[in-house]
């Protein structure tokens, strides 16, 4: 029986927003887009990486991501404006990452938005107890993004074990503490499978 996918969404008074687990051949559909947005100069070094990624890279992170988590491809108003996952699900934990990928489109909450959806998914769908962030100490926006979700530092070993590299900054939230926070907007948002 095959693993199932699933959609998340959520309409807001300023758009109808979709984060879906994609086929392979919807990630090819995009990969020219991501690779562009991963390698952008603004980005890359928020992303934590150097090498110049293709659309191979694109398609192979997926591929990884549905044996080892859930990567979803997010949308607004049918519009690709980036991507998000959760990644080496296991133990009641999770780590999450995501790209708001047109510069111009970031700092303006549609990152917070996208990221609400994912940890609704992450809390209500797959009953994780927790859930890690690593980010480049640099990355001022997606810590404000973290802030608002209600992450906070955690240097202990097993957090330290998400980090990519050594100065990364490690963010742990509890479903105990995103759930009554942003009760309201899980109740907005649907999950289905596909």
């Amino acid at each position: 029986m095959p693993t199932p996918r699933f959609q998340i969404a959520w309409s807001t008074p300023e758009a109808h927003l979709v984060a879906l687990e994609p086929e392979v051949d919807e990630v090819r559909r995009h990969a020219g887009a991501l690779a562009d947005a991963y390698n952008d100069p603004h980005n890359a070094p928020l992303l934590g990486h150097t090498d110049r990624l293709g659309e191979r890279d694109v398609v192979a992170h997926y591929a990884h991501l549905s044996d080892a988590g859930h990567g979803f491809l997010t949308f607004r108003d049918g519009a690709l404006v980036g991507d998000a996952d959760l990644r080496g699900v296991a133990d009641g934990a999770a780590e999450f990452a995501f790209l708001v990928a047109a510069v111009a489109e970031q700092g303006k909450g549609l990152g917070t938005r996208l990221a609400t959806m994912i940890h609704t998914f992450a809390f209500r769908q797959l009953d994780l107890a927790r859930v890690y962030a690593s980010i480049v100490p640099a990355n001022r926006a997606s810590r404000r993004v973290f802030d608002k979700l209600g992450y906070v530092v955690d240097d202990a070993p097993a957090a330290r074990a998400y980090a990519d590299e050594p100065d990364d900054v490690v963010l742990r939230l509890e479903r105990a503490v995103f759930e009554p926070a942003h009760a309201i907007a899980m109740a907005e948002i649907q999950i289905t499978v596909r």
